[in-house]
């Protein structure tokens, strides 16, 4: 059992916190202010390869490990998730599931543009309806020659008014329920297909969040993703992947909560010394840092797990659970050390606080996660 980073891993993650750091935290609140995407910033990492982190080269990928792209995505949420965020789900969502279920030329048509950056990737199941019902989605497509008409709604569309390519599940056959439910590749600009609002949240606020509006969309038979009726098992395997991605994010938000707290509780003095010097914001410190480097290994298993070709499901899902909700505590535990000033948009914690909510919601909630690990555990 080997717990040192290679030279590789290290090699990537110093990139990743110099580009977050020279290029994402003077921009950051900016962003976070205005709500727009940073399209700059996110055409300089599909330079760097970020953008298609794990694909293989003869794809327009940059080969790298699992691990290494955990280390990319905790780099970046460090200094903002918003980022971190598009980074994760382009991997991981859209382009990850023409990877995992695509034929060779369907990879070989979409995976280029996706994986330099070029083109942006969406990936469409959540629907106003059906959040973690997703089997109970109304989109639906059906059969039209040789191709398929697409009609319905998508909600919560991570870069869904941002995105050239969009992988979107719909209903084929209604009568068998989950097994009913397919896959297909959904270029942008077609013909009935618009985006309809533009989310306003909370937090994550330069992440692009929309809704997609399908109205008779009419798909060739090559946009099937794999086998009619596969698409929810195919859903399911996505899904799983992209759980290390959220909490390898997690972890990025908690260090970086860490990483503030450390520097303000040493700069700041109250009573005659500094807040580092009180026993109660050193237990603070202290929980947090135990269970951030807990959540961080947890992670890296569920990523070395994948690398490998394992089953990870259970281990994606206990460190998605784990690292998120751990990541809540952390930034609020940031907010507290910070005091009044935790509540001024001036101190990076305040952001942190409202960006890492999403964690324990998104790719299955926290109640989701525990079904999925007793599932598991109980009829394994």
């Amino acid at each position: 059992m080997e717990f040192r980073p290679t030279e590789g891993q290290v090699a990537v993650a110093k990139a990743a916190r110099e580009f977050a750091e020279t290029e994402m935290r003077p921009v950051v609140m900016k962003y976070d202010e205005s709500q727009e995407f940073p399209l700059a910033i996110v055409r300089k990492l599909g330079e760097l390869g970020f953008m298609g982190m794990t694909w293989p080269e003869e794809l327009g990928g940059a080969a790298l490990s699992d691990l290494e792209a955990v280390a990319v995505i905790e780099e970046l949420a460090r200094v903002d998730p918003s980022v971190a965020l598009t980074v994760a789900s382009h991997n991981s969502l859209c382009t990850g599931h023409i990877m995992l279920f695509g034929n060779d030329g369907q990879k070989k048509k979409y995976v280029p543009d996706l994986a330099s950056g070029k083109n942006l990737g969406a990936w469409g199941l959540t629907e106003p309806g059906s959040g973690s019902d997703s089997g109970g989605m109304r989109t639906t497509a059906r059969r039209e020659g040789n191709g398929w008409l697409l009609n319905g709604s998508k909600t919560f569309i991570t870069q869904g008014s941002v995105a050239a390519i969009y992988v979107v599940m719909a209903v084929t056959d209604p009568g068998e329920g989950k097994k009913g439910i397919s896959a297909f590749i959904v270029p942008g600009g077609l013909k009935g297909f618009t985006i309809g609002k533009k989310e306003n949240k909370l937090g994550m606020r330069s992440s692009d969040t929309a809704t997609l509006l399908f109205d008779d969309v009419s798909l060739p038979g090559e946009n099937l993703l794999g086998s009619a009726g596969d698409g929810f098992r195919q859903a399911l395997t996505v899904l799983d992947g992209g759980r290390i991605g959220i909490a390898a994010l997690s972890v990025g938000i908690a260090q970086g909560a860490l990483d503030a707290s450390i520097a303000y509780a040493k700069g700041r003095h109250q009573f005659g010394r500094a807040l580092s010097e009180f026993q109660a914001i050193q237990w603070k410190i202290a929980d947090m840092a135990t269970e951030i480097n807990a959540a961080r290994l947890m992670t890296h298993r569920a990523a070395w797990l994948k690398s490998r070709g394992e089953p990870f499901s259970l281990a994606a899902s206990q460190a998605k659970y784990f690292a998120s909700e751990a990541a809540v505590r952390a930034a609020n535990e940031a907010v507290q050390i910070h005091g009044g000033y935790g509540f001024i948009k001036e101190y990076p914690v305040e952001k942190l606080y409202r960006d890492v909510k999403l964690m324990t919601i998104g790719e299955g909630t926290s109640e989701v996660q525990k079904m999925i690990i007793a599932r598991h555990l109980l009829q394994g």
